[in-house]
């Protein structure tokens, strides 16, 4: 069973990264819309920096679950490897209980967050494009780095029960 969580965990992670990948490719554009507009035609894309600064946004958060899953975080073993493996187990449970439980309350906080765009109607400078939708992605790309802490907290659990 939970070989079939992480496997739904691995694809929903990579659905989300492709996302990430178009806020790239968006930022990407229109850098280089604005970039050829103002150089070649003395014409500058009107917004352009809010919508990079929105898709950088959408880049980030929706790549994070995958990079945890890749293990490209920054990760600290030296001492743990030297000591036992239940020991090892026991340590991986606290940290990815932590992690949980910060995940959590991030989803929590950025979606009070959004509420608190939505209902005041905060938008951007120059463009007036609304924050809500992007405050509330965020909150949406969190859920799979859950899921992932979750798997990975109940496989160190049950390899600190096996020893």
């Amino acid at each position: 069973m939970l070989s079939k969580f992480e496997r739904f965990n691995r694809r929903l992670s990579e659905w989300f990264e492709w996302i990430g990948l178009a806020g790239i490719l968006l930022m990407a554009t229109t850098t280089c819309i604005d970039v050829v507009g103002a150089k070649l035609f003395h014409w500058r894309l009107f917004g352009a920096i809010d919508m990079v600064m929105l898709f950088q946004i959408v880049a980030i958060a929706f790549a994070t679950s995958i990079a945890l899953i890749l293990g490209r975080h920054i990760q600290v073993d030296l001492f743990i490897n030297r000591l036992p493996r239940r020991v090892q187990a026991f340590i991986d449970t606290i940290a990815l209980f932590l992690g949980l439980g910060l995940f959590i309350l991030i989803i929590w906080q950025v979606g009070m967050l959004g509420y608190s765009f939505q209902t005041s109607g905060e938008y951007s400078a120059s463009a007036h494009i609304p924050y809500y939708p992007f405050t509330y992605s965020i909150a949406l790309a969190c859920i799979p780095v859950c899921l992932v802490f979750l798997q990975r907290l109940i496989d160190s659990l049950i390899r600190m029960v096996k020893g």
